[in-house]
């Protein structure tokens, strides 16, 4: 029973590290729209899951588009004139952020239209189906549990030592730019210098020359 308590606990605490990404949006129809896009952050290797719901049917006067995209141009899914529901599901072939966009286009005029649409994103191991996992490998209800948190964890490991090595470059980026800003400081104190006492020499020549001194 204190085992029980104890995981559900740790389990709880990671959760809140992770929140649940569901959102709400209302996209309204335009004949010329800007779309609406929600930026979310993925690892390289990771699995995402992305359900969307709208109400509304095809035909209504209102043409809703779908189409998800990283920022390193790789276009998972593009649905035009879609109602109802969708999923989308991909790996990240990089560590990218990628956008979920959304544009409704009005096909009639007159009168104002839009769509709701639930938009849902699960990365990592809160895509997995765990239903499917625990039947395949018959898992009691705590070893799924402890797999979730296992998972997770090293879903952490990773983002640390990621954020670890973006740290390190990003000094490395710092210190050889405060290197080269020195040295180029350096050589323009040399160069003026130089050229002051060029000057010096030059008027003190000048004047030797007209008698003045």
């Amino acid at each position: 029973m204190i085992g029980t308590k104890f995981v559900s606990a740790l389990l709880f605490a990671i959760f809140l590290a992770f929140p649940i990404q569901a959102l709400h949006l209302d996209v309204p129809a335009l004949s010329r729209p800007d779309p609406v896009c929600i930026r979310d952050f993925v690892n390289e290797g990771q699995l995402v899951v992305i359900n969307v719901q709208s109400d509304g049917s095809v035909g209504d006067g209102q043409k809703l588009n779908l189409y998800v995209r990283d920022s390193n141009g790789n276009e998972f899914r593009n649905k035009k004139d879609f109602a109802g529901e969708i999923k989308v599901a991909f790996t990240a072939p990089s560590t990218s952020s990628f956008d979920v966009c959304f544009e409704n286009i009005a096909q009639s005029q007159g009168r104002s239209m839009s769509r709701s649409v639930e938009l849902d994103t699960e990365i990592g191991s809160e895509a997995r189906d765990w239903n499917m996992i625990s039947a395949n490998e018959k898992l009691r209800p705590i070893e799924v549990e402890l797999r979730k948190i296992e998972e997770l964890t090293d879903e952490i490991v990773d983002e640390l030592a990621y954020l670890k090595n973006r740290e390190e470059r990003l000094r490395d980026t710092n210190e050889s730019t405060n290197s080269r800003v020195r040295n180029f400081s350096l050589l323009i104190i040399v160069i003026l210098a130089c050229l002051g006492a060029w000057q010096v020499n030059y008027l003190r020549n000048f004047f030797k020359a007209k008698h003045i001194i």
